[in-house]
């Protein structure tokens, strides 16, 4: 079987020994260092990592589509396996983590039905969230013509998708508000929390105080953003080194 290693692979990356992250502070890049801050900080959980810049396509040359065939940060490879494993898609990666690491589930659920809770949560982030926010974003800021269509669309569905979290946190239809997205009563900080909140605190980008009318969603911004954890794991230890 070949190595996902060659010679043009970075040292920093082919010599790494545990878990090693190639990453970008970007809401993506955030989640999975979020967690790993969070299980060094709970477990004492030992990983390596290095961010290097999407704007010169790196993720897209020969050594990383060896890693991750889909060209995009983060991936994470697990080299205390043989032969190293690398994980894409951060839902797969937060999971992946949480299984190897969070013996205690301090980040997931033994109940089976709470457990589904985190991961349609997840998924429903993953899925039908991240790409409508990251699209918006896109539009406004970054596409070469303004196309009026196009950032309608995707502001509605944005704004739609985050009045399904208010729904969920407001305890609309239940008579009981939550903490958080999964779990039983008020709820559990999980997977299903981290994989969210790393690009819904990012509202501001793109909307304005008057579109973001979701006050259960945003004391659940403020909750998590005090996290010891989600401080360091949104800090420049995670910027690119000059």
């Amino acid at each position: 079987m070949a190595s996902i290693y060659t010679n043009e692979t970075p040292d920093v990356v082919k010599n790494a020994k545990g878990i090693h992250l190639i990453t970008q502070s970007t809401p993506n890049g955030q989640k999975v260092q979020i967690f790993l801050e969070e299980l060094a900080a709970k477990y004492g959980t030992e990983f390596t990592y290095n961010a290097i810049n999407i704007g010169t396509n790196e993720q897209k040359s020969d050594y990383f589509l060896r890693i991750n065939p889909n060209g995009r940060i983060p991936v994470i490879v697990d080299n205390t396996v043989s032969p190293p494993f690398p994980v894409m898609e951060t839902s797969a990666q937060l999971v992946y983590l949480q299984e190897k690491y969070d013996k205690d589930n301090l980040f997931a659920f033994t109940d089976p039905l709470e457990q589904s809770e985190l991961f349609q949560w997840l998924f429903f982030w993953h899925g039908s969230g991240a790409p409508y926010q990251g699209q918006t974003n896109h539009f406004l800021r970054a596409a070469p013509e303004k196309i009026p269509y196009a950032i309608k669309r995707y502001k509605d569905e944005t704004l739609r998708v985050w009045g399904v979290l208010e729904i969920r946190l407001s305890g609309k239809y239940t008579g009981e508000p939550r903490e958080y997205l999964a779990g039983k009563g008020k709820g559990k900080y999980s997977l299903a929390d981290i994989g969210t909140w790393a690009w819904v605190k990012g509202w501001k980008m793109s909307f304005s105080e008057e579109e973001f009318a979701f006050p259960h969603l945003l004391k659940w911004i403020d909750r998590i953003a005090e996290r010891e954890a989600t401080k360091i794991g949104i800090s420049d230890k995670y910027s690119l080194k000059k």
